[in-house]
């Protein structure tokens, strides 16, 4: 395995040189340095060194760098590399931007330049970074390679997959030399994608997700058969709890069918969460969440899906979809909502080949110079426009109302309105879809006159309705017509607690129909659809769990 990699990045020749070569006399036996002179040069860097299934154990980055800076390219790099330690190298007039860092970008420390002599300005500090990383580094992981079709609906799903729950991978395609030898060595045709080659050397021909993050190294079963609360979905909602509940002592395990984030963790940028004034992509505030949950002990498993709730004198089971089942004294439902699925004629056909519903961040560098098409009038379809924006032509808004402002945060509006190449489009509907291997033209109805046209693309993304995932609790846990749990005092009705309910008390804010059991987040009826809220509710549900636990 190769040595960890150290990575330096100034704009400043001479300055990028004297730094790589400080650091490599000092630690270039151990270590290897990595040079570049551009944020978006180290970026490619790490994403390399990323896909190699490689370590990077520390960054040094310049603040001012044209293009992007200094703090601008050590937010990116954490999505790839989050347990690296982040060295800002800054001039004495710069030290306030380096401060504001330190929460943004969860800065290790800053540096002033010049740094001379290194034995006593800038080796104690990278050595003690250095002997942090050493303790917890990033776990070194082997490259897995994914072959497909470009326009395959189950290849996107497995690339999709393995992007959001951060799994280096390298996408081949059927037609590239190399995808055709492994399909060769696996003993499959090119229908027989997605093709997973796992580092191990191990071939999975169209896997299911559990089947999936088996081999890729995510944990799928829970460690023990009893804990004392069990939370089901690791969004916003979730992740707060699990942090909560497993810094307070619980014994805990969070439950995700899909990906550590949820709907949250596919936005761009999340600009009106407390204490990121620039704003936090939605996959680096659940990454840290989960770091932070794991810190303190949480157990998180992934890809494994809840299908049934069963009281069980004290205890609350949950069955999993392959029949085996854990248990808790209390659990916390935080599985959020869902966006509805468009009904239009061609549509569903098209899902995965051209229609995505999310934000579908992997399929973005891909949409260079082309016109996309979004739908959806609230903020997550707002902070996909502003960030498509960047790769495509033309992202064009569409909005069954007449504009934004009865949906979507002002900040969001206003950003949208100063960039030239998004249009919105009022009382706008999709009526349908066409294309072959994938999706090639929509038509688009005015709302309002019923009138039709056809339009060019081959990009659709879907950010509408809110549909709680909670068939598998029923009749369980009462529910409101739209499925979403219903809580606290909107269970009683003319004062009466629910029926079956066994406590001498009413139930908790937080609490459903089933003692002990909590909603948190989306997936509640009457909640407050945004992620501050949802995270607190998650940290208000494990304090009425201790509560539930402290009477039991």
């Amino acid at each position: 395995m190769a040595n960890p990699a150290i990575l330096t990045v100034d704009d400043d020749p001479a300055v990028s040189r004297a730094v790589a070569r400080d650091v490599r006399r000092r630690y270039g036996d151990r270590y290897r340095v990595v040079r570049a002179e551009s944020g978006r040069a180290a970026l490619e860097a790490l994403r390399e060194i990323k896909l190699r299934g490689e370590r990077v154990a520390l960054l040094l980055a310049d603040h001012r760098m044209p293009e992007m800076n200094g703090i601008e390219f050590l937010e990116a790099a954490m999505d790839l590399f989050p347990a690296a330690r982040r060295v800002l190298l800054t001039a004495y007039a710069d030290t306030g931007a380096a401060i504001d860092a330190i929460n943004l970008v969860d800065l290790d420390h800053y540096l002033l330049k010049p740094w001379n002599p290194p034995e006593e300005n800038l080796y104690p500090v990278l050595d003690a970074l250095l002997e942090a990383w050493l303790a917890a580094p990033d776990p070194a992981v082997g490259e897995t390679r994914v072959v497909g079709h470009r326009w395959s609906a189950p290849s996107f799903k497995t690339r999709d997959f393995l992007a959001r729950n951060l799994v280096p991978y390298r996408w081949l395609t059927t037609d590239e030399p190399e995808g055709r030898r492994l399909l060769a060595a696996a003993g499959v045709g090119p229908d027989d994608v997605p093709l997973v080659v796992t580092p191990d050397g191990k071939s999975l021909v169209k896997p299911s997700a559990a089947e999936l993050a088996q081999h890729v190294g995510l944990i799928t079963s829970p460690a023990a058969d009893f804990y004392d609360v069990v939370i089901v979905g690791a969004g916003p909602a979730g992740l707060g709890a699990a942090v909560y509940a497993a810094s307070e002592g619980l014994r805990t395990v969070l439950v995700e069918q899909r990906a550590t984030g949820g709907q949250a963790g596919q936005s761009s940028r999340i600009e009106n969460y407390l204490g990121f004034p620039d704003g936090v992509s939605g996959a680096q505030l659940a990454e840290r969440a989960r770091r932070q949950s794991l810190k303190f002990g949480a157990e998180l498993i992934t890809a494994r899906e809840v299908v049934e709730l069963e009281p069980a004198g004290s205890a609350r089971l949950l069955r999993f979809s392959d029949g085996t089942s854990v248990s808790s004294h209390s659990v916390v439902l935080a599985t959020g909502v869902s966006y509805r699925k468009l009904t239009a004629p061609g549509l569903a056909e098209l899902t995965g080949r051209g229609v995505f519903y999310g934000s579908a961040a992997t399929e973005a560098p891909s949409c260079a110079d082309q016109e996309v098409y979004i739908v959806g009038g609230a903020n997550s379809a707002g902070q996909a426009a502003v960030y498509f924006s960047r790769y495509a032509r033309r992202v064009h808004l569409l909005v069954r109302g007449d504009g934004l402002t009865h949906s979507m945060s002002q900040y969001l509006i206003d950003q949208i309105e100063d960039i030239e190449t998004i249009e919105v489009h009022p009382h706008t509907v999709v009526a349908g879809a066409a294309g072959d291997t994938h999706l090639r033209e929509l038509t688009l109805c005015d709302s309002r006159t019923g009138q039709a046209h056809t339009v060019e693309t081959s990009w659709l993304f879907v950010f509408i309705g809110a549909e709680p995932r909670t068939d598998w609790l029923h009749p369980v846990v009462t529910r409101d017509p739209r499925g979403f749990v219903v809580t606290g005092s909107d269970l009683l009705v003319e004062g009466r607690r629910p029926a079956g309910w066994s406590l001498p008390r009413d139930p908790y804010h937080l609490e459903s129909s089933v003692p002990g059991v909590f909603a948190a987040g989306d997936v509640r009826a009457a909640s407050m659809k945004r992620v501050a809220s949802a995270v607190g509710e998650g940290a208000m549900a494990v304090s009425l769990v201790h509560r539930y636990l402290e009477a039991q």
